[in-house]
């Protein structure tokens, strides 16, 4: 086995030290805003024009480069911040602020305590003044100094929506650290990041920075669970609880062993991942944290050990990167391809399935649904192209797949209707509209990216869900028969009784329109 490049990462001995995870952060303030500039990152091109003149053009041309656009300047999902909002709030002993308009914050804090956050969110609030005369910054730095308590925290998350990055709050100006508290201060403007996916890549590699400094100056503290006896792989990109211990038992007879998942859940792991020998870009799309690898000499790969054909050439990349002689990297693949090719053939999939999403394991969740048997004609990702995905671009597209990346919700509708497929896999939009149209539909985020991918506990978990879905597919088409034009038209709404129609009053509405059209054209031509 070669040597692994890079520096080492040297350990002190604070290991040792219990994490005490019940201790969140208070909240940084509570009063609501007396106006609102009322832009936000629907506003486009006008906030983003706005940034540069406040002198965010780095920063700007930073997303831009990590996190291409596509066809459109603004999200057409949840806000982005809230997937770097929910990598803070995963993290033990990490406190988080934010600093953005009143209904941003409101909107951000409920849905991350929907989705199970268990500790309060910091508000810096603001209103024009305080924006315009710097006070906001000030008002920031005084909340991180009130909140900095070394018994408590070890990091605390600083977080500028679209208005604060807008008017150039500069963040960066924050100390670094405070009584031994690490402070991270980072933009997620949705003008400027595309997806909420992408947002959790944001607030990942900046922290993979700040460690990356610490390990440079010297020793840092013993992660709590020791180190590996083996060399690791970190793994980027959040998985179902069981894939890093299935990658874990397949890298075992190679003699190496799964690092840290990153996004981590404890400062110290972020140590551990910078150890490892290789990263492992599982999702494809973290840019600024395979920047962070790559500074410190650790090679990335793409792909991930998902179905037959994915595990066994994910496992002979990690086989190379690390120098494994192909008699070990053979053992890995026997000791697992046969169990999962027989979980594959005992649990196919029958059907023409479309899938899209926006968490950025789509083409993988494609691979594994052809190796179960399904067609997939069309995938459809709200995450850019990157290298990391490309073998499984390449390979899907072998397979006759469609594949588009920056999907817009109008690309994933159109694919499905042009394709009528027995199940659509989507975004909740798509699925609202698949069923409209008496198509079996799953919301991929909670039904399908919650579930096993990796070896051979992937190989058959999609199998029942799915294959009951599609099995419904002539109950929805007996529901969508019950309910044919109800809530459309004249029927919207809830009436006790038929709708009064009037369809005199439109007939005069529309003449009226129309002469002011003509009107408004013969005042052009003056």
């Amino acid at each position: 086995m070669s040597d692994r490049t890079g520096y080492n990462v040297d350990y002190d001995d604070a290991g040792s030290v219990v994490i005490d995870e019940a201790s969140h952060a208070p909240m940084a303030g509570d009063d609501v805003p007396t106006s609102q500039d009322g832009l936000g990152c629907h506003s486009g091109a006008t906030m983003a024009e706005a940034a540069r003149s406040a002198g965010q053009s780095e920063l700007l041309d930073q997303f831009a480069k990590d996190y291409p656009q596509g066809p459109h300047d603004k999200p057409q999902s949840m806000c982005p911040a809230f997937g770097s909002l929910r990598v803070g709030l995963r993290m033990k002993r990490t406190a988080t602020i934010l600093s953005g308009s009143a209904c941003c914050v409101y909107g951000l804090t409920f849905v991350s305590h929907f989705y199970g956050a268990r500790r309060s969110v910091g508000y810096v609030p603001f209103n024009s003044e305080t924006l315009v005369t710097g006070k906001l910054f000030e008002d920031i730095r005084e909340a991180v100094h009130d909140i900095a308590d070394p018994e408590k925290l070890d990091a605390i998350v600083v977080t500028n929506l679209c208005v604060p990055t807008a008017s150039g709050v500069p963040l960066q100006l924050l100390p670094d650290e405070i009584d031994g508290v690490r402070v991270v201060g980072i933009d997620v403007p949705g003008f400027g990041v595309p997806t909420h996916a992408e947002a959790k890549d944001v607030l990942a590699g900046a922290m993979l920075n700040y460690a990356r400094r610490e390990i440079e100056a010297g020793p840092v503290a013993m992660p709590e669970s020791g180190k590996s006896d083996r060399p690791t792989v970190s793994l980027l990109g959040e998985m179902f609880p069981a894939d890093p211990m299935m990658i874990g038992a397949m890298l075992a007879p190679m003699g190496l062993a799964a690092g840290p998942v990153v996004p981590c859940r404890e400062w110290r792991e972020l140590y551990a991942a910078l150890d490892c020998g290789v990263a492992a870009a599982i999702h494809p799309f973290y840019t600024a944290s395979v920047r962070e690898f790559q500074a410190a000499g650790r090679p990335v790969i793409g792909s991930a050990p998902v179905g037959h054909d994915g595990t066994a050439s994910w496992l002979a990349a990690i086989g190379d990167a690390f120098g494994v002689s192909a008699k070990e990297v053979a053992a890995a693949q026997n000791a697992f391809l046969p169990a999962i090719k027989a979980a594959l053939s005992a649990t196919p999939i029958k059907g023409t399935i479309t899938l899209s999403g926006y968490e950025g394991s789509e083409l993988l969740v494609a691979r594994l649904l052809i190796e179960s048997g399904a067609d997939v004609p069309y995938v459809g990702t709200a995450c850019p192209k990157t290298p990391w995905s490309a073998d499984d671009a390449a390979w899907l597209e072998a397979k006759g797949v469609k594949i588009k990346y920056r999907a817009s919700l109008e690309d994933d509708c159109a694919a499905m209707e042009a394709i009528r497929p027995d199940l659509a896999i989507g975004t909740t939009p798509v699925v609202q509209k698949g069923k409209e149209l008496g198509i079996p539909s799953l919301y991929f985020t909670n039904l399908i990216s919650a579930r096993p991918l990796m070896g051979v506990a992937g190989a058959g978990s999609l199998a029942q869900v799915v294959n009951a879905a599609i099995g419904n597919k002539d109950r929805m088409g007996k529901m969508k028969a019950f309910f044919e034009g109800v809530g459309h038209n004249d029927t919207a709404g809830v009436w006790e009784g038929s709708p009064n129609l009037q369809p005199q009053f439109r007939a005069q509405n529309l003449k009226k329109l129309e002469k002011q059209a003509r009107a408004a054209k013969a005042a052009q031509m003056i």
